[in-house]
């Protein structure tokens, strides 16, 4: 069967390439699936454009749209099993986080299909005029670009899918080619829950061939990216000579700063979880850790013991307690970055590369590093790694900490540790970052919006901010008793 979605058709790639898909853990064959081109773009982009034009979607009540996305909730919820078990294969992910990933995007069809069913999103102006009927009315923007990255490929499909959606968009999705199968899997759950065809389009690709005509086709109202700092600034540049709305999420450099008065034994646990859950490979990662003085010896001391007992294994591996890197390249990226700190003058740790169990000499791993010492002229502190490093830095006082959270060009998340809540309040206002715990590491509910600042993107994902991404605002104005003006008598 073609696994392309094409104005409700399944569709096999027009020159007929097709890629192999290999699980991360061991090297093994998942399934071969079609590989499009500009030619797959081109036709996903036309079924989306008349299905906005031409077809129902657009105009279909919003209560009738939300409980569309409750029923893709409920089939979601269904096919847990199978939908996190594909996951896990396309990525190496432990099979107990895909599992967990489920829940919360059902979660987020859900939580947008109620927001469109509440309706509510008209405003009604009151300009003080008798005879005036002034509403200002949100509608959908158009045909939207969907563009996701392979580490959490459904979620993040998720976060974009369900407020356009809601909103009453048609869309064409791209996933990453390493990891398509949950987003083929969403495209039957979308047909099984009525959508009108064309109003969902699958095309599958490298970024080059698919992606890039996307974001530069006139056709395409909106584009919406998560992934690397880089490819954000070229979707920027090619959507700018069509002034299409864009949507970025551009990953981060996420500061993790522990008070010497911070509660010890749960800070280091969070500080593990922050930076080596799923590898590292998230775009919230806390991979920066900051330790005051006189706690940092001993925190550090406790962390790397910690970390250099991380059972690591695929995804079926009971016992495993983080998994694989995406690809051989990518662990090469890593090996790259972690020799650049120590020549930086990084202190190594434990970690520095990959495990010597024979058992896991097939799949692309990682042991989890962590680099002390580290100061700001140092490039690891900088930049990204998208991996299973930690770097670790001293600060003295409150200033010095906020000072150091604050040196990067990225703005995501971050994390303040402290039992005084007068100071925790004080840093979290501070911190120039979308998203700030305190006490905490990693939740987040689709309830409230998520996104950076600076260079870690533009604009929201996830509540009311997530759906008005996808709409356009008009003012309608009514002059119930319009009477000659006389201006030019």
């Amino acid at each position: 069967m073609p696994d392309q979605f094409i104005g409700g058709r399944w569709t096999a790639a027009a020159d007929g390439q097709r890629r192999e898909i290999r699980c991360p853990a061991d090297g093994t064959l998942v399934a071969t699936v079609d590989e499009g081109g500009p030619k797959d773009a081109a036709a996903a982009v036309g079924a989306a454009r008349s299905a906005y034009d031409d077809g129902p979607w657009p105009g279909t009540p919003a209560a009738e749209r939300g409980a569309l996305l409750l029923r893709v909730a409920d089939l979601l919820v269904r096919d847990t099993e199978a939908l996190a078990r594909a996951e896990s294969l396309d990525t190496g992910k432990r099979l107990v986080e895909s599992v967990y990933d489920m829940g919360d995007i059902a979660n987020c069809f859900r939580y947008f299909g109620n927001l469109a069913a509440s309706g509510g999103t008209d405003r009604v102006v009151d300009t003080g005029q008798p005879g005036i009927e002034s509403v200002v009315r949100h509608e959908p923007v158009g045909v939207c670009a969907l563009i996701t990255p392979w580490n959490y490929p459904l979620l993040q499909t998720a976060w974009k899918v369900a407020p356009a959606l809601a909103a009453g968009n048609t869309f064409v999705l791209k996933p990453s080619e390493l990891t398509p199968h949950t987003a083929i899997h969403l495209m039957r759950l979308l047909a099984e829950a009525g959508l009108p065809d064309g109003a969902a389009n699958l095309t599958l690709g490298t970024g080059p061939l698919v992606g890039a005509p996307l974001t530069e086709d006139p056709r395409v109202d909106l584009v919406s990216f998560t992934g690397g700092l880089i490819t954000g600034r070229r979707i920027m540049a090619a959507a700018a000579p069509t002034v299409k709305k864009i949507a970025l999420e551009l990953g981060g450099k996420n500061p993790n700063i522990v008070f010497s008065d911070a509660e010890f034994d749960t800070a280091v646990d969070h500080a593990l979880t922050a930076v080596f859950l799923h590898s590292g490979q998230v775009c919230s990662a806390g991979a920066r850790l900051l330790v005051q003085n006189d706690l940092h010896d001993r925190f550090v001391d406790e962390l790397v013991a910690r970390a250099r007992r991380i059972p690591l294994g695929g995804p079926f591996d009971e016992h495993a307690r983080t998994g694989p890197l995406i690809s051989a390249a990518h662990r090469a990226k890593i090996a790259a970055y972690v020799e650049t700190g120590l020549a930086e003058g990084a202190v190594l740790r434990c970690g520095g590369g990959p495990p010597q169990d024979p058992a896991l000499r097939d799949g692309f791993y990682y042991l989890p590093t962590v680099l002390d010492e580290c100061t700001p002229d140092m490039s690891v502190i900088h930049d990204e790694s998208f991996g299973p490093v930690l770097t670790v830095e001293r600060f003295r006082d409150e200033d010095e900490a906020v000072r150091l959270a604050n040196d990067t060009v990225y703005g995501l998340a971050g994390a303040v540790w402290t039992e005084d809540a007068e100071k925790a309040h004080r840093v979290a206002a501070r911190m120039r970052a979308g998203t700030v715990w305190i006490n905490d590491f990693h939740p987040y509910v689709p309830q409230a919006e998520w996104g950076g600042m600076k260079q870690s993107g533009v604009g929201r994902e996830l509540g009311p901010a997530g759906l008005a991404e996808y709409q356009e605002a008009k003012h309608v104005w009514r002059n119930t008793a319009p009477r000659p003006q006389r201006w030019f008598e």
